[in-house]
């Protein structure tokens, strides 16, 4: 391939993917970690993207960043509406539960309105404004605090501590990408680190992500695969193949678009309640 051709793809897989590992792509293509730090550097002076630590993101949107989840959340629309009708099946009345940031978190949060004496704990901006929005006297909304993100996520030390001393029966937690090699994965570092402190207040973790997520991986790993309890996903992962997620997770729950049944594949006995500290939920 010429180097013109493998830079137009290089630059083609940042703006879908938003980042990109060096490793991964010399991989793809089969050519030197050097030649791809050449490649990426061309591209950078070029604009089409940002060199960064091991890989390449996507150049930032205009203005204060809010296009960035609006353009998300106009992608994948009937899949993420049917994930989010199987998800919301797994939220009981009375729980406590927590939610990151994503468009499908978000859409999430929206069929959640009608869910009585519910507890949400969450980093995403998106998900509060939508519960803030339905309010009811009896469901209680704690946003972690932090810095925000293009994703609108809030991120930072506070958004890190808050989950230590909260415990949650079940983490929703929104993805950029995942693969059976780097498990769960997003573009921002500091967003990974919250996630992940998410991850250990939570009995129970659910990745709600549509076929388009499988493959992808974001510049900072979250969390392995094995770490997914249940993934929540579209059929569309079938064209792509099931055999890794189906290995991966405990259990997988594939929706069809055009409805809103889900069929439920258990694949291993679901995990065990993960040892807790200080007060249960």
């Amino acid at each position: 391939m010429l180097a013109g051709q493998r830079q137009e793809d290089i630059a083609r897989l940042v703006r879908q993917h938003g980042s990109i590992r060096v490793s991964a792509l010399t991989e793809r293509f089969d050519v030197s970690r050097m030649t791809i730090r050449r490649d990426l550097a061309a591209l950078a002076r070029r604009g089409l993207l940002d060199k960064v630590h091991g890989g390449a993101v996507a150049p930032p949107p205009g203005g204060d960043g809010e296009p960035a989840f609006a353009e998300k959340r106009s992608r994948q629309v009937p899949a993420k509406e049917a994930i989010a009708v199987a998800a919301a099946r797994l939220v009981t009345p009375g729980s406590a539960i927590g939610m990151t940031a994503g468009t499908t978190t978000w859409t999430l949060a929206r069929r959640l309105l009608d869910v009585p004496d519910l507890t949400v704990v969450t980093s995403s901006v998106q998900v509060a404004q939508i519960l803030h929005t339905g309010r009811r006297r009896t469901r209680t909304v704690v946003l972690t605090g932090g810095v925000r993100t293009p994703s609108d996520a809030l991120v930072g030390p506070v958004p890190v501590a808050a989950p230590r001393t909260l415990r949650v029966n079940v983490l929703f937690m929104g993805v950029h990408g995942m693969d059976a090699r780097t498990g769960s994965s997003t573009p921002n570092p500091d967003e990974a680190e919250t996630d992940r402190a998410m991850c250990r207040s939570a009995r129970r973790t659910v990745v709600p992500a549509d076929h388009t997520k499988w493959n992808a991986a974001g510049l900072a790993g979250i969390a392995p695969l094995g770490a997914a309890d249940t993934l929540v996903t579209d059929s569309g992962i079938d064209g792509g193949g099931r055999a890794a997620p189906e290995r991966g997770v405990g259990e997988l729950i594939v929706v069809e678009p055009s409805r809103s049944a889900p069929r439920a594949v258990s694949l291993r006995p679901p995990a065990l309640p993960r040892p807790t500290e200080g007060a249960p939920t």
